[in-house]
């Protein structure tokens, strides 16, 4: 980056004017799922004719995650996931954002009004009459739970002539919205221009930093102005009120099947799962269409570790009136068991039976119930930053409330600190354990001083920090920090996964119950001395010498390995997973 433009982004992006110390929650300043993903990922090939897609051409990006259907899409800026929304119409959503396709903000990102995200489809053979009544149809969310556009942001439609090898603006809308949920956008396409084969339709972002340019806070330049779009449909004999999708499908990600942790040391787990394996699986589905129609619900659970079905049942057929939505709770007559002696992870399933017609992608879901030997409460992805920000935060303390279950000893606290813009939120702090005292963090029984908080360099990643003599703990106590300075520290927050109580943090002498909503994501590490590790840890040389391609891959994968891997390994198994636990 040239100096000049260095300057100019230093002087604009996202900043926080002076104030009193108060909890501040920011986007993200770097989305790691999709850094990673650039980094291990091949540069998209260019379009060729035999690209060129028919119709009907339908997307609710409920398969994969990160970037969009290779396909259906031809660039990957779009960020495909199941976390920046809540009302999607089903699971999984197309986030467009200010974050370029490498996860990181825009080199032309300013407080000025600038083209961020794109999502253009590959071309798409429109080569019929306009009375074919062809029609485009989406639904679009503003801000979801991400950062809400303002009135100079706006997110555009843009459909491509072959004709004249131009793009044409067909529809734009500005931010922000009062509406929480998704409206449905209809738009007939009828001129000759554009009914042509090697048609092509494109969603733009166009963004801005906010314009507060008093006291630059770098630490929390952050990302901005999300758009969700769900279901793309474009398809002929249609008509404006062609808006029902006779489609029923899950709507919400599956969480953890636990009555309060996402995850927990499975040493604790196996004695006391009477009181904390939940009595259901809950699920959410939706009847899109304008008749009833009848769905049969179906899960498993698999023992991943021995590859082998632990439990499976039907939650029985049921008529589903039309356009509603089902919060349903499957009884769970199970508890997990492994003959693992200090780990398990199961792989949860949830999948509809319904009509022959209905699309497919987004009736089945999967979860990934880890046990280990840490406490979570966050499913593990952070959606913003939090920290206590402004004049008087330095030595403000920040505490949440974890219980073990019976007397064991925290080795380590791992937290997710997110990327900073230029590293600018490396600053120290003293980690800390409290213990409870009547609700509130009352005697300090482990202090970890001036202790460095930077990311991990992995996805969603937690930095270790070891506690070299090990903490004796039973029952309730509390794990976090005291700052040092002012400086937002920017600890990843789950957004999705609220657990009101739990966060609480000490300002002006005195501890206060948290007004955000959302989940730290610090996990206290207990049990068995842990080794140090970090990011440059070696990897074993004989693990290099694998392949596998294509990848992403919709059909087959094809694999080569070195004869270094399984020499001397008889009966050695190589499992993929992918990152819906398949």
């Amino acid at each position: 980056m040239s100096g000049n433009k260095f300057l100019y982004l230093l002087s604009f992006v996202c900043l926080i004017s002076r104030v009193s110390a108060q909890e501040t929650i920011i986007g993200l300043q770097r989305n790691s799922q999709i850094a990673l993903l650039y980094q291990k990922s091949e540069p998209s090939k260019g379009i060729s004719a035999d690209d060129t897609l028919t119709l009907p051409f339908v997307d609710d990006f409920s398969t994969g995650y990160g970037y969009p259907d290779i396909r259906k899409w031809s660039d990957r800026y779009a960020y495909i996931n199941d976390t920046y929304s809540s009302h999607q119409i089903t699971t999984g959503v197309a986030t467009l954002d200010a974050f370029s396709e490498k996860g990181e903000l825009y080199e032309t990102a300013s407080p000025q009004t600038f083209e961020a995200d794109h999502l253009t489809s590959k071309p798409i053979d429109l080569n019929y009459p306009a009375s074919a009544n062809v029609w485009l149809s989406f639904f679009y969310q503003a801000g979801g739970n991400g950062d809400m556009p303002e009135p100079r942001d706006s997110l555009a439609l843009h459909f491509y002539s072959p004709t004249d090898r131009t793009w044409h603006s067909v529809w734009r809308t500005e931010g922000p919205d009062t509406l929480t949920g998704f409206k449905l956008v209809m738009i007939k396409i009828d001129q000759q221009r554009f009914l042509k084969k090697g048609f092509r339709l494109r969603f733009v972002n166009y963004a801005s930093l906010p314009r507060d340019n008093d006291n630059l806070k770098i630490s929390m330049y952050s990302n901005c102005d999300h758009w969700n779009i769900d279901y793309v449909r474009l398809d002929r004999n249609r008509n404006e009120t062609d808006t029902v999708m006779r489609d029923v499908a899950l709507r919400l990600p599956l969480r953890s099947l636990l009555k309060t942790h996402e995850s927990m040391p499975w040493n604790q787990f196996r004695e006391i799962y009477l009181q904390e394996m939940g009595s259901s699986i809950p699920i959410t589905y939706r009847n899109n269409d304008n008749i009833v129609r009848n769905v049969t619900r179906f899960f498993e659970i698999k023992d991943l570790y021995k590859n082998t079905m632990s439990y499976a049942f039907s939650g029985g057929a049921v008529n589903t009136e039309p356009f509603t939505d089902v919060n349903y709770n499957a009884n769970l007559i199970y508890t997990y068991n492994t003959d693992n002696a200090d780990s398990a992870l199961f792989l949860v399933k949830c999948f509809l039976k319904t009509d022959v017609f209905d699309r497919k992608e987004n009736d089945t879901l999967t979860y990934l119930q880890r046990f280990s030997n840490y406490f979570a409460f966050d499913d593990g992805t952070a959606e913003g930053g939090y920290g206590i920000n402004g004049e008087g935060s330095r030595n403000a303390m920040v505490a949440f409330r974890f219980k073990s279950f019976i007397r064991d000893t925290i080795r380590a606290i791992d937290i997710c600190f997110n990327d900073s813009y230029l590293n600018s939120n490396r600053r120290s702090f003293d980690l800390m354990i409290w213990k409870d005292n009547e609700g509130l963090p009352g005697e300090v029984i482990y202090t970890l001083e001036n202790q460095l908080a930077e990311p991990s360099g992995k996805i969603n990643g937690f930095r270790r920090y070891l506690l070299p003599d090990g903490v004796p703990v039973e029952g309730e106590f509390y794990a976090g920090w005291k700052q040092r300075s002012e400086t937002f520290l920017n600890v990843g927050i789950d957004l999705n996964t609220p657990h009101k109580g739990r966060h609480l943090f000490w300002l002006k002498g005195s501890w206060q119950q948290s007004e955000k909503n959302g989940t730290l994501m610090i996990h206290p590490v207990v049990g068995k001395p842990v080794r140090p590790t970090s990011v440059e840890d070696p990897i074993n040389p004989s693990m290099k010498a694998f392949r596998l391609w294509p990848n992403p891959a919709s059909e087959y994968i094809n694999i080569e390995t070195d004869e270094n891997i399984t020499a001397g390994r008889a009966g050695s198994i190589i499992r993929f997973i992918d990152l819906q636990g398949r």
